[in-house]
């Protein structure tokens, strides 16, 4: 009996082995879309002199172009966002990357000391070349998302002609004023549920955040449904990493470790250079897209840079059901929202 017990044991570390090996280097890859224009692409391109990831999605390749830059920083929303996208690659070209240093675009010995968002502008300019290039369309909508939007906003400065319009999708502002929106929200929304320890704990947190040397914890906006009130993005990430085929365990590694390099310079920047400073005017269309609850990046904050910020077109749109994720929290008003847009900028 004590040798059928060693034996069972013995494969089944070695079958554990194996699953390891082969998560680390299983291929990955984006389903197919059926139809004779459709393109559904994710490869590793030449961006900058350095590799990156890019995932491109739609039911015809000659639909407009869009791009989202995804936030955190190093926060890639490949392993998941399909789920959430169906309805506009019916419409459009969807088109994300991760941004040097994030996800399946990490790489361990590649020297990333000089991270910083102007380089993640020009490697987001040279990407718009190359859609552009491959697709043969001219111009492109620019989507931001959260952190993201830092990156994107500059980018439609910096290049104006490069895209149709700019779209910020939990805009950030002050950051110093959004974190105390939050801080403020979490604290009304605990004494509301009666949780004196989460109270003291922010409370605590009130003067470091005014001083710029902390934030407001994203494990209190998430409780209290100033993050996400509609979908689970943390569960999103992890059926995407476990189940979803863009990501294997290998490129999980690179996520974990990206996020890791690239928040702490890249947040730091976002701090002491505030986005309301650098960017005050752009010279194509400009949209921010709100959602209601989102203390993540505040809905407060976002409209005072939105007030003071000059395009020849500009809106803020809130809706009124999501946090800091309109996009997936209500997907069907979203893409209703981006063809209307889309029609009206065609026109």
């Amino acid at each position: 009996m004590k040798r059928k017990i060693i034996k069972i044991a013995k494969v089944s570390t070695l079958s554990l082995v194996l699953l390891v090996v082969i998560g680390l280097i299983f291929p990955t890859w984006t389903p197919r879309i059926k139809g004779d224009n459709s393109i559904s692409l994710l490869k590793q391109i030449e961006i900058n002199g350095t590799k990156q990831e890019v995932m491109i999605r739609g039911v015809d390749r000659h639909n407009p172009i869009v791009i989202f830059v995804h936030g955190g920083p190093g926060c890639s929303e490949i392993p998941y966002v399909r789920k959430y996208q169906d309805i506009l690659e019916q419409k459009f070209t969807i088109v994300h990357y991760d941004q040097r240093g994030s996800g399946k675009s990490y790489h361990f010995f590649e020297d990333y000391s000089d991270l910083s968002t102007d380089l993640l502008v020009d490697d987001l300019l040279e990407l718009t070349d190359y859609v552009q290039e491959l697709l043969g369309q001219p111009k492109v909508l620019l989507i931001g998302h959260s952190f993201g939007t830092y990156i994107g906003i500059k980018a439609a400065a910096k290049a104006p002609d490069k895209f149709a319009a700019y779209i910020g999708i939990g805009q950030v502002a002050d950051t110093i004023s959004s974190e105390l929106d939050g801080l403020n929200y979490s604290i009304e929304q605990a004494t509301l549920a009666g949780n004196k320890q989460d109270v003291e704990r922010l409370e605590l947190l009130r003067e470091p955040i005014q001083r710029g040397e902390t934030s407001t914890p994203r494990d209190m906006l998430r409780k209290y449904g100033g993050a996400a009130r509609l979908i689970d993005d943390n569960r999103d990430y992890y059926t995407g990493f476990l189940v979803h085929p863009e990501y294997n365990l290998l490129d999980v590694i690179r996520y974990l470790r990206g996020v890791s390099l690239s928040q702490p310079p890249l947040l730091q920047e976002e701090l002491d250079n505030r986005i309301t400073d650098i960017v005050q005017r752009l010279d194509i269309p400009a949209y921010f897209v709100m959602g209601q609850y989102d203390y993540m990046t505040s809905v407060h904050s976002a409209k005072a840079y939105f007030d003071t910020l000059q395009a020849p077109v500009k809106d803020f749109v809130i809706f009124q059901n999501s946090a800091h994720y309109p996009q997936f929290e209500e997907k069907e008003l979203f893409a209703a929202w981006l063809n209307k847009l889309w029609s009206e900028l065609a026109e």
